[in-house]
């Protein structure tokens, strides 16, 4: 508990995970789980849990296969377990939303930075927009008090930012920043058992639509070729007036001059070899 203006705070620490398939197994729901980010947000919502003296409340979005992320936190610690009823395909701002909806009393939120499907890292800066929260994201490293998390997150060119944040806050942070405890066999026994709260999303659900096609690269805008004549362009397009250069000279001689002195320059390229009769 804590006190803000003469009122009782009931402190309240939520993890937020994604069920995401493995990489290497793609279509097999048996490898999929947590990403390393989101092990790193649950291991932080966990000590600061023990630090502060209360439960660990782990949610998620997505069907019934994704029971399988919040068990995995019950058996590290995490005291109660949500999943909000949606398929894997909604789009992030609605992810944030249906989170959101379900847990507007916490005061901090752990979130990982980034999932093993390409995530966009969307869900934690529009969780913080819907509660009203103070956001730290892309965080390499914490520390905490009993009142203040100290964040340093990554910026670009190698800088880092410094962040005293206060509850209510969203916090996420990258895989290696913590490693996840290692549950126990009699914690991993409960857990397969431990019920889980199933709730509907309170908003209308969108599911995203993904369009996949061979990568192309954006064409590149060139200036038109220079040159009165169609040669003489032609001639800058395929640089063929720099080759001219480089080779050495350009020589005017009657077809037959011109035909040996062609033969000539290969048999001094390497092209072409003298025959033992020096033909």
């Amino acid at each position: 508990m804590s006190s803000s203006a003469g009122r009782e705070v009931r402190v309240t620490i939520v993890a937020c995970l994604k069920w995401v398939s493995h990489p290497g197994e793609p279509q097999d729901e048996r490898f999929a789980g947590m990403s390393p980010a989101d092990q790193s947000a649950l291991e932080f919502a966990l000590q600061q849990g023990e630090r502060l003296g209360v439960g660990v409340t782990a949610i998620t979005v997505g069907p019934s296969g994704a029971d399988k992320v919040l068990r995995d936190a019950l058996a590290c610690g995490a005291h109660r377990a949500i999943r909000v009823e949606a398929p894997t395909t909604t789009a992030g701002t609605d992810i944030a939303t249906a989170i959101a909806d379900h847990i507007a009393d916490a005061q901090w939120v752990w979130c990982g930075d980034y999932s093993l499907d390409r995530g966009a890292g969307s869900v934690p800066p529009f969780i913080a927009a819907h509660l009203g929260a103070e956001q730290a994201l892309g965080v390499i490293h914490v520390e905490m008090t009993d009142a203040t998390v100290r964040a340093t997150r990554r910026l670009d060119g190698g800088r880092r930012e410094v962040l005293d944040m206060q509850a209510p806050a969203v916090v996420s942070v990258e895989g290696a920043t913590a490693r996840l405890r290692r549950a126990g066999l009699q914690a991993l026994r409960r857990a397969s058992e431990a019920p889980i709260d199933v709730v509907p999303a309170t908003t209308p659900i969108h599911r995203a639509e993904f369009m996949v096609r061979p990568y192309r690269p954006r064409a590149r805008e060139l200036p038109a070729p220079a040159g009165d004549a169609p040669l003489d362009r032609l001639r800058a397009l395929t640089d063929a007036a720099a080759a001219s250069a480089a080779r050495g000279e350009m020589v005017t001689l009657s077809p037959a001059d011109a035909a040996a002195r062609i033969v000539q320059a290969l048999r001094d390229w390497g092209y072409l070899t003298t025959d033992a009769r020096g033909g």
